[in-house]
């Protein structure tokens, strides 16, 4: 047995003690084993930030299979790094930069094996409204961040709900 884990650390650079004066803005920091998944939201548009640690996302890499195939196969469920499953497992580790108004989206598989990236964009594009009202309640009790989360969840859940969903949105101001 074994589990699959996204972790995100974001780091703003000119917090640090020693950073330079002219350090860059903040930095989102990635670690992940398996199929969980990170996405980035900017400017209306979902980009995937992490690659499947799978059989079939190594096929595809590979030319075997096409990305319907893939998504279809009967293995699709075969992963090939996992917490857990030996002693010791090697995350990929990524930093991405942060700009004003960016939308992180950490899930595990359940939500990206029920709905396709389109789907996964048109559900935060309906339910973030701008960046500037997701930001709203940063710094307030109940961000409207929750919706967008449930959201998610109850359109995978609605398209089957196989696996357990869960999700997470960092939302940079």
């Amino acid at each position: 047995m074994g589990t699959t884990l996204v972790a995100a650390l974001l780091e703003d650079s000119a917090l640090l003690p020693q950073a330079p004066p002219a350090a860059p803005g903040p930095t989102l920091w990635l670690a992940h084993v398996g199929d969980s998944r990170c996405y980035l939201f900017r400017r209306g548009a979902l980009h995937l930030l992490t690659q499947d640690h799978s059989l079939v996302e190594e096929q595809f890499r590979a030319g075997l299979i096409s990305r319907l195939q893939a998504a279809t196969s009967p293995i699709r469920n075969i992963i090939t790094r996992a917490i857990g499953s030996q002693p010791s497992v090697e995350p990929d580790i990524a930093a991405h930069a942060v700009y004003p108004g960016d939308l992180f989206l950490l899930a595990s598989d359940g939500l990206s094996r029920e709905l396709d990236d389109d789907a996964i964009a048109r559900i935060l594009a309906r339910n973030s409204g701008s960046p500037t009202s997701l930001l709203a309640g940063v710094n307030n009790p109940g961000p409207p961040l929750e919706p967008a989360c449930q959201a998610l969840v109850d359109a995978a859940n609605a398209h089957g709900g196989r696996d357990n969903i869960t999700v997470l949105l960092i939302a940079c101001p």
